[in-house]
């Protein structure tokens, strides 16, 4: 090509171009946000490993907090909702959902019932605080998820039915638990 002509393309030439261009950058940001979210992965097992390491779980802290925010009087038994969750095997936040939609956090129950989850439609009585999640939190894994109901929407089929929207519900609660950011020292 002599010098002083111009670079001319073809316009098939120019759509090759510009869809080369187009697949690498998406290449590019595909490729950066793997990088961001196993980075982001990483940092929260680091933390979760680091506070279970110095004896600190940061779902207790995590979920105090959450249920502080609601004056809930079950905040003070973050700590019991995680314990009785491991020991069945459950997201820890699913019980402390539940307590959500069914009483706003165990302010709005019966009298004197302990019952935050609408266990029996309400007229269940819990001797306290702790039995009212031990027994939910065993419950849930015996006769819903070892049944058959291994997620929020089966376990609202029988958990709540007819009602169409309680699972959502839960799903949103579930969801908020861990929004709140980690402002609390794990050293």
């Amino acid at each position: 090509m002599p010098s002083g002509t111009p670079l001319l393309f073809t316009k098939t030439a120019m759509k090759k171009l510009i869809l080369i261009i187009l697949i690498s950058t998406a290449l590019l940001a595909v490729s950066a946000g793997v990088t961001y979210a196993q980075n982001e992965a990483e940092t929260s097992a680091s933390v979760k490993t680091q506070s279970q390491e110095k004896g600190f779980d940061y779902r207790v802290e995590n979920l105090r907090k959450f249920l502080e925010k609601f004056n809930s009087p079950l905040s003070l038994y973050a700590q019991d909702f995680v314990n009785y969750a491991d020991a069945n095997g459950l997201d820890y936040r699913l019980v402390p959902a539940i307590s959500g939609v069914e009483s706003t956090f165990g302010k709005y129950i019966p009298y004197n019932s302990y019952n935050a989850y609408g266990w029996a439609n309400g007229d269940y009585r819990f001797t306290s605080w702790r039995d009212s999640i031990a027994h939910v939190s065993e419950t849930l894994k015996v006769a819903y998820i070892d049944k058959g109901a291994p997620t929020i929407s089966k376990i609202a089929k029988k958990y709540a039915p007819p009602s169409a929207t309680w699972g959502n519900k839960v799903k949103y609660f579930v969801s908020k638990i861990d929004t709140l950011p980690f402002d609390f020292d794990i050293i």
